[in-house]
């Protein structure tokens, strides 16, 4: 059998930057067993897999996994499908798109200019939510080789479907000099909810620049994650408090790993708390191809 495919570099406006991505447009007739096999060929972060939607008044299901597993739902992959279907003509010229993940339905909104796809923009579809706690200070300052003077208050592990440890830095040279420790991240977060590690700093008033590590999903280093973004905006909601409305946030990269990504994210904000979550950006087309399986 015979797959089309196209990949592209999500959350970035050159080629070459962002994050890949590789995309099934038409993936029925393939197990997950193979779906896995083929996530491991791309070797990317993500390669989603899109098959026919159960509910006919949504767009489509997609399936996404990891070089390691499968996820419920992640925001690079949501984005960069939106726009690879929207680009070779596989949805609507005009509106909304509506993917069936694991998380439930998730929306994306398609920005075109001049007939092209300028922009995607998803609407997470669980909203954040604190999970368990972390560990002590200096123990998530020795997982990320640094001193625990270079770690800022507050590390939390928060989601939007998928967890992930906010560790806030006090400095981007902290967060440029944070190498992840195996031995401590075995000890401390391997069976923990938060085993993706996220370390956020502040570049400046609404800027943040962040790395994800998830040894766990077989990716050493990510350039872009949008879930984890999403989940972000809780933390950012609760200790940067702000009055009710719509919050807007710039969130960098990639820069460590020569990828240089940048996502939008917002939040409405009701009383206090997120009461929606947008995470969107732009996207390169890079090829296209067949799989022969």
């Amino acid at each position: 059998m015979t797959f089309h495919y196209c990949t592209c570099d999500v959350f970035t406006d050159r080629l070459f930057g962002g994050n890949p991505l590789a995309v099934l447009t038409d993936a029925r007739g393939l197990d997950p067993a193979t779906m896995q096999a083929v996530a491991r060929e791309f070797n990317y972060s993500e390669t989603v897999f899109v098959l026919p939607p159960a509910d006919p008044r949504h767009t489509a299901r997609l399936r996404i996994f990891t070089p390691g597993g499968e996820l419920p739902f992640a925001g690079h992959p949501t984005v960069g499908t939106a726009f690879v279907l929207a680009t070779v003509g596989a949805t609507p010229a005009a509106g909304d798109v509506v993917f069936e993940e694991g998380v439930g339905p998730v929306r994306v909104t398609i920005e075109r200019q001049a007939g092209a796809v300028t922009a995607c923009t998803l609407t997470a579809a669980q909203l954040p939510v604190r999970g368990t706690a972390l560990p002590a200070r200096a123990e998530l300052a020795a997982m990320l080789g640094l001193d625990p003077a270079d770690l800022s208050a507050n590390a939390e592990t928060w989601s939007c479907g998928v967890p992930f440890a906010v560790v806030p830095l006090a400095s981007v040279e902290a967060l440029a000099r944070a190498r992840l420790n195996m031995d401590w991240w075995g000890r401390l977060l391997a069976g923990h909810e938060g085993r993706k590690v996220y370390p956020v700093a502040q570049t400046g008033e609404g800027c943040w620049r962040v790395r994800m590590f998830a040894p766990s999903l077989g990716v050493a280093e990510d350039a872009a994650t949008g879930s984890a973004a999403a989940a972000f905006a809780g933390w950012l909601v609760t200790w940067h408090p702000a009055p009710d409305g719509t919050r807007h946030w710039r969130i960098q990269q990639g820069e460590a790993i020569g990828r240089p990504s940048e996502i939008s994210l917002e939040a409405d904000v009701l009383n206090g708390a997120p009461a929606a979550v947008r995470v969107g950006g732009r996207c390169v087309m890079v090829s296209e191809g067949s799989l022969r399986l």
